[in-house]
């Protein structure tokens, strides 16, 4: 029997949400890693220089979460309406496990979704 190409489908965009909602929180991670060392060369009365230099690279973290956001939101909507639209496969191991990302990536939506 042929794997039904629908549960490829469901695969690939469960993989999708899975590694975009994983990339959001290493930006929110390192962007609260990079505001701790900031904090510690101005406690350390660093030279202005550095601590600028840090805040660019602070910069780029925080404008790198709305746009996984973005992507995430998207992926997002686009499993859900493959699972709603394949109700007959609901059964299915991989079915399941494509709810199941949902269920955990629906945290890392924006408050708006």
């Amino acid at each position: 029997m042929m794997a039904d190409p629908r549960i490829r489908q469901i695969k690939i965009k469960t993989g999708v949400v899975k590694r975009i909602a994983k990339e959001k929180v290493v930006y929110e991670k390192e962007a609260e890693q990079q505001k701790n060392r900031i904090q510690k060369f101005k406690d350390e009365g660093q030279d202005e220089h550095n601590i600028r230099k840090q805040e660019e690279v602070l910069q780029e973290c925080l404008m790198m979460v709305p746009d996984c956001q973005r992507r995430l939101t998207k992926a997002f909507a686009d499993l859900k309406s493959v699972l709603e639209t394949e109700q007959d496969l609901k059964e299915h191991e991989d079915f399941i496990a494509a709810e199941q990302v949902l269920k955990e990536a629906e945290s890392q939506l924006p408050e708006s979704a």
